[in-house]
């Protein structure tokens, strides 16, 4: 074995002496005490004297080098000039400190610089943490290592790998260059460039950077990732895709132990085509399923639209909540609320603060403070508004008309869900008006299925000079057009173009029919009475007739009356304007309703009432969350509806 070493020795020593490995020093004198390597122990030591001050020693065996704080092991080394090392042997290790070690297959050493240059199966160690490399170099004055080789780090469950990198051990940080692949057993991630703090597990992004987690895949420019505490922030072209999903934002955020994803500035989530949101920020809480748009929130899927400056989804109770200015569409209704509370479990909704309702596709419109919505149902309750009352607008001849009432309910006439026909009921005090037909009742029901108007508990039309009356009045529509008005049990009309003498008709029933919105025809039916004052060529009144007969039919032109047909006349006769009493001539039930209580605009809608109903006519006490009034039938017989 001595002789084998031996000879190994002096070839090593040879092959040294022939090929200096530091180049030929130019240096007078040895260096100092501070540079040079100490010899603690080898086996066998050999030197030569190389030029006056140059010396070169060879040691085999258990070799131990050191300077200052830093220590070699080796099989074998070569010393110039006491400072410089070229070490080698199945495991060489090069140690500062007692946390910061170094193995390879061979070392060039510096004393002078204090500079190590590792090469072959390299590996460093500082403290938990491994490097694996081919080549390193290490600064032990700045503690710096750099490799320009594949390496990778293990440190505990994570493994960092890169083509290029520093190492800087006293910071604990490490960049990553070329080709970066982080593997966590949570998420794996490749990039650009990495920096990585060892003792904080902090992951910063200094390039382009894409990290997979289980389905979901996020790319950025900039950014980092908190590993021990599974927090992460995506800046600089942020983006997010799982499956179907999509998500863009100036910066996504991440809290992986409360299970919270935030989009931050210009936040953009898309879902093939099912869902889509939109916002300032996006905030999804996956614990319990709560979702945050805040910011021009904008959200779609295949039911509806919303918007507003916030909203929150709660997908577990099945909850939304808007705030600001919130604007909500499903198919032709389009709601328009400050604040929209919504439980998609029994499909109901408070919509509060200058509430907009609008169904398209009934061309109808209402105004409110407050709404209860059924979204399945199609089901509103509108109350509260100008000066406490709602208002509902709609569109007839071409010409918007106009109601309130103390509470507004709309609904759909079908329980089908695509069905778009509706039924609105008002109740009480109900006021209409439009340019050329105003009207008063206690309580109203329209169904856009046979466009007809129901009116209850003393109700009055009047349309331009003229004033219709009776325990209950139905108008009909054609056409969005006035066709007829129906009037049922003490009916009774006036007309006057002065206010001093008026045409009068009264019976048990009457039907008067309207064309382009012009009456043209009455029907009286049972018990018909009348009261006429006919009018010459040149408009002069030339007397009055009053009528009694079983049943009467009136034809009119131009608003003024064209002929009279009496069926079955009892009674009749003319007498001239200066022999009547035109007083005793007013028929029994005679009211002649002027402004008020006419609505002359549309701000009489609104304010006191309009009329004091008489004692026989005031409704009946209702109770807080008692059932609105009935709701009619076809055949005019009243239901008991079910409250919504």
């Amino acid at each position: 074995m001595f002789r084998l070493s031996s000879l190994f020795s002096c070839l090593l020593l040879l092959l040294f002496l022939g090929h200096p490995l530091f180049g030929q020093s130019t240096r007078d004198t040895l260096p100092p005490a501070s540079q040079r390597v100490r010899i603690d122990n080898a086996n066998s030591l050999e030197y030569q004297r190389r030029g006056k001050n140059e010396i070169v020693q060879k040691l085999v065996g258990e070799v131990e080098l050191s300077q200052d704080s830093i220590f070699m092991y080796c099989d074998s080394a070569i010393i110039e000039n006491n400072s410089r090392v070229f070490a080698l042997g199945k495991e060489v290790l090069i140690q500062q400190g007692d946390s910061l070690a170094a193995f390879a297959d061979t070392l060039y050493y510096d004393g002078t610089l204090k500079e190590a240059d590792l090469i072959g199966n390299v590996v460093l160690i500082n403290g938990d943490r491994r490097l694996f490399t081919h080549k390193l170099h290490y600064d032990l004055n700045t503690k710096i290592a750099t490799y320009d080789t594949p390496a990778t780090i293990t440190d505990g469950e994570t493994q960092l790998s890169s083509k290029r990198g520093y190492y800087y051990t006293e910071q604990d940080e490490i960049y990553f260059k070329d080709s970066v692949v982080v593997i966590n057993p949570d998420f794996q991630l490749r990039a650009d460039t990495l920096k990585f703090n060892t003792i904080e597990q902090i992951a910063t992004f200094l390039g382009p950077t894409v990290m997979r987690s289980d389905s979901s895949r996020v790319y950025c420019e900039d950014g980092f990732y908190d590993v021990e505490n599974n927090l992460a922030e995506f800046r600089i072209n942020a983006q997010y895709t799982k499956g179907e999903q999509r998500a863009t934002a100036d910066v996504i955020r991440y809290d992986g132990k409360n299970g919270i994803y935030t989009l931050d500035g210009d936040a953009k989530f898309y879902e093939a085509d099912r869902r889509e949101a939109t916002g300032d920020l996006i905030r999804y809480d996956q614990k319990n399923d709560i979702t945050i748009l805040e910011g021009n929130a904008y959200f779609r899927d295949k039911e509806q639209v919303i918007t507003g400056d916030a909203i929150r989804y709660d997908a577990k109770k099945k909850i939304y909540k808007t705030s600001g200015r919130s604007r909500i569409i499903d198919g032709p209704q389009i709601l328009q609320a400050d604040q929209v509370d919504y439980a998609q479990a029994d499909s109901m909704g408070i919509a509060s603060g200058n509430v907009i309702w609008q169904d398209t596709s009934a061309n109808l419109t209402i105004q409110c403070d407050t709404a209860r919505y059924n979204q399945t149902t199609g089901f509103l309750k509108a109350t509260g508004g100008l000066q406490g009352r709602p208002l509902l607008i709609t569109l007839i001849d071409g010409d918007s008309l106009f109601m309130t009432a103390d509470t507004l309910l709309s609904q759909r006439a079908d329980t089908i869900a695509n069905d778009s026909s509706r039924l609105l009921q008002a109740y009480y005090d109900v006021r209409i008006f439009k340019s050329d037909m105003q009207a008063l009742c206690d309580s109203l029901a329209y169904s856009t299925v046979d466009s007809l108007f129901r009116m209850f508990r003393s109700p009055v039309i009047w349309t331009d000079t003229t004033q219709f009356t009776a325990d209950t009045i139905h108008m009909q529509l054609a056409d969005d057009q006035l066709d007829k008005i129906l009037l049922y049990n003490h009916s009774f009309i006036l007309n006057s173009a002065d206010e001093l003498y008026f045409n009068q008709i009264k019976g048990r029933d009457i039907i008067a029919q309207f064309d382009s919105s012009e009456l043209r025809r009455m029907d009286i039916q049972g018990n018909a009475q009348s009261v006429y004052y006919p009018r010459d060529d040149d408009d002069a009144y030339v007397g009055v007739n009053k009528t009694i007969c079983s049943d009467m039919i009136v034809f009119f032109g131009n608003n003024q009356v064209d002929e009279i047909i009496f069926v079955t006349q009892l009674e009749g006769k003319l007498d001239p304007m200066n022999k009547a009493d035109h007083e005793a001539l007013k028929l029994e039930g005679f009211n002649w309703q002027t402004s008020p209580p006419r609505p002359r605009s549309r701000d009489d809608l609104f304010g006191p009432p309009l009329r004091v109903l008489a004692p026989q006519e005031s409704r009946p006490a209702r109770a807080e969350g008692a059932p609105p009034p009935p709701k009619p039938t076809r055949d005019n017989t009243p239901l008991n509806p079910k409250e919504e």
